[in-house]
């Protein structure tokens, strides 16, 4: 589990009310009652959504499609009349919006007025950035924007070290958006956004995760948090591959190929609770589908309530419960493998 924070919590249970109350708990009954019954039962709507604000990006991260420039579907930015179309259809029961899913969310520059947005509309909002474009400026319209949670993807302590995986990246601007963010939170007294440092382990900097610690604490960001890294090309090897096993979603078997560690059972919470929605309104199961693959809707077609309780959003339901191995999306999952600093 997660390092508890006061605050933090404190503030995600301030966005409850007895509608959002009354869906969540309608929302994990049927999901438990899926998995009794083994066929999917959807009752409510989703507790939380992530919204995809672009594809763009300006670093070149070898496992992932925006940095490789290797995505089949279009490049864009999210539009804010369309966000706030979902929104305004979705807020009464939604808790928490992820404005992340490919991409670095500032490039978008409607990006903190979607975020303002969905704060009046009481939901707790969370982002996942590079930090490179959080100026002086921007750090402070992100704190008076009212985001709750900014994620800083930060993989190493050193300029060589970092980019190691970050291809492109500048660490100096990495630290320096951190010290904005946590001086405009001083300045304008403010307990937001929950600032915490993820650092990603993979081989090249697994050395450095004492010294993460010790600069997050430097700066003053709230906490430090370690997450596994998805590698697709696994099975023979890979230099990402860090040799601390806690922090690896693969172990190595006897015959010296590896195997991810996650048993994959047949049923996913996400598609009960969490879908994504691409820049230009495609619904997707989840994070994993990254280029979209499995399409469960358009939303410049037809409204969330339609799409969320209709065939094939049932029929993917229906194939996690009967062979979730069997799902391409589904065989790197990390679902069960992640882990805390």
């Amino acid at each position: 589990m997660p390092d508890f924070n006061l605050n933090d919590a404190l503030n995600f249970m301030s966005k409850f009310t007895i509608r959002r109350a009354w869906n969540a708990g309608k929302v994990l009954g049927s999901f438990y009652v899926s998995k009794m019954l083994k066929k999917p039962v959807q009752w409510g709507l989703p507790i939380s959504i992530s919204f995809e604000p672009t594809t763009s990006c300006n670093l070149r991260c070898p496992e992932c499609p925006s940095g490789l420039r290797a995505f089949t579907r279009p490049t864009g930015m999210l539009e804010k009349d369309f966000f706030r179309k979902t929104i305004d259809e979705l807020h009464k029961e939604l808790m928490y919006l992820i404005f992340y899913f490919q991409g670095e969310p500032y490039l978008n520059p409607g990006f903190l007025e979607m975020v303002q947005y969905a704060s009046g509309k009481g939901i707790y909002t969370a982002t996942s950035t590079n930090a490179h474009y959080l100026t002086d400026a921007n750090a402070k319209k992100t704190v008076e924007s009212g985001l709750d949670r900014l994620i800083i993807s930060i993989d190493g302590t050193t300029q060589d070290v970092y980019t190691q995986y970050r291809v492109g990246g500048n660490l100096e601007k990495v630290i320096q958006g951190a010290k904005n963010i946590v001086k405009w939170k001083k300045e304008l007294n403010s307990k937001k956004p929950f600032v915490f440092f993820q650092f990603l382990v993979v081989k090249p900097n697994e050395h450095q995760i004492e010294d993460i610690k010790k600069l997050a604490k430097e700066i003053g960001v709230d906490e430090v948090r370690f997450k596994t890294a998805q590698v697709y090309d696994y099975e023979e090897g890979n230099r990402l591959i860090p040799t601390i096993d806690k922090y690896s979603r693969y172990h190595r078997k006897e015959d010296g190929t590896y195997a991810i560690k996650n048993k994959l059972g047949n049923h996913c919470w996400r598609l009960w609770h969490s879908p994504v929605i691409t820049w230009d309104g495609l619904v997707v199961p989840c994070c994993f589908d990254k280029d979209a693959q499995h399409r469960l809707g358009d939303l410049k077609k037809d409204s969330f309530k339609t799409l969320w309780q209709d065939d094939q959003y049932i029929r993917f339901r229906t194939q996690i419960m009967k062979g979730r191995k069997n799902i391409d999306i589904c065989a790197n999952c990390s679902e069960g493998t992640r882990v805390w600093g």
